[in-house]
């Protein structure tokens, strides 16, 4: 199905009414009348894998190579992004496990993209995280997920990251036309909520200063993205990130969002000057959605202190993950002949 430049919050809504139960299939066209032609005739079909929030407890870590497996026999598959979150929030964030995982994710047979999620490092200071500290953890993670700045896990392959700026886990890639970055922006307010775990009732300094400077680099690769688009022509950028920053199952306070602001606004900026369509793939909040939270009449734009612009060409897609990860979801990309199009359905895990 293609679907030409809508209303895509209406049209997501009519093709989640419409899809088979298990499978959500989703498609927008994102050309720009001067950009239209730009993908004639070049490059096939291609398809990544998007995961997050897995695995969560024994019987996923357990399965977790089954699914791995599962996406290695998806013969249209050659990329794969996990979008943070590798253990629930209530186990320990031991070196053991993560090695654990580092083996589960040497069995991808694609290239995969890691984003780091809050539970393996901003949560550890809980009790039965193991009290740890977090920029420890950060550091750990680091160092096992990230040994080989600029290449990939699974298939290891060259990447753009930001290494020497001490962010290895920030990198940009771009697949048949769709620029990608993906970065470490994290759930649990992107690590300002105080480490209670071990005594802290506010954020330390320590903790301020790593904050501030992991999104101004998230901030700069994800410029790289919009900027390599627009000097190739592309009509598509997509920026994978761990957090759910529009996470309509509450309320939130002030203290739970204010880290996003920066981000938000810059996206809202870069966006509105994009000629083509943004996409944001988020994990955190587990629950499959389709939206469009930075566009006229959103709340989440006074809610982030934006009054004067909007982004109607972002729309953000959820993955689904925790107790819900009962699939993955397919990303394809076709750069056809009068049309750039991303595609996405969910796969059930077997």
């Amino acid at each position: 199905m293609r679907v030409r430049r809508l209303g895509i919050a209406l049209t997501a809504a009519a093709l989640l009414a419409a899809a088979p139960s298990g499978i959500a299939p989703h498609a927008i066209a994102a050309p720009s009348a001067t950009n239209q032609g730009q993908h004639r005739g070049q490059g096939q079909d291609y398809s990544m894998a998007v995961i997050g929030d897995v695995p969560y407890g024994s019987a996923q870590i357990a399965a977790f190579p089954t699914w791995i497996d599962q996406i290695n026999a998806d013969p249209d598959v050659r990329f794969v992004t996990h979008v943070g979150d590798i253990k629930n929030g209530s186990s320990r964030c031991d070196d053991a496990y993560f090695q654990q995982i580092q083996t589960d994710f040497d069995r991808f047979q694609d290239p995969l993209v890691y984003t780091i999620g809050d539970n393996e490092w901003t949560d550890c200071h809980r009790g039965n995280n193991g009290a740890y500290n977090p920029l420890e953890r950060l550091s750990a993670l680091r160092s096992v997920f990230f040994s080989e700045p600029g290449r990939t896990n699974g298939q290891a392959v060259p990447i753009d990251s930001q290494s020497a700026a001490g962010f290895p886990e920030n990198v940009n890639f771009e697949r048949a036309g769709l620029d990608v970055a993906a970065v470490d922006i994290v759930g649990s307010n992107n690590d300002l909520q105080p480490w209670t775990g071990i005594g802290l009732t506010a954020p330390t300094a320590a903790q301020l200063d790593e904050e501030r400077a992991r999104t101004a680099n998230a901030i700069v690769t994800i410029d790289r993205a919009f900027d390599d688009a627009q000097r190739h022509q592309h009509t598509a950028v997509a920026i994978m990130l761990q957090a759910d920053m529009f996470d309509p199952t509450y309320t939130p306070t002030w203290n739970d969002i204010s880290a996003f602001q920066p981000l938000v606004r810059h996206l809202v900026e870069r966006s509105a000057a994009f000629d083509g369509e943004v996409y944001l793939f988020n994990g955190d909040s587990h629950v499959f959605r389709v939206d469009q939270p930075l566009a006229a009449g959103s709340t989440w734009l006074a809610t982030y202190g934006i009054t004067n612009a909007s982004a109607g060409n972002l729309t953000r897609v959820t993955v689904d993950g925790s107790s819900n990860n009962k699939d993955w979801l397919k990303l394809t990309v076709h750069p056809q002949a009068d049309s750039h199009v991303v595609t996405w359905e969910r796969i059930a895990y077997q």
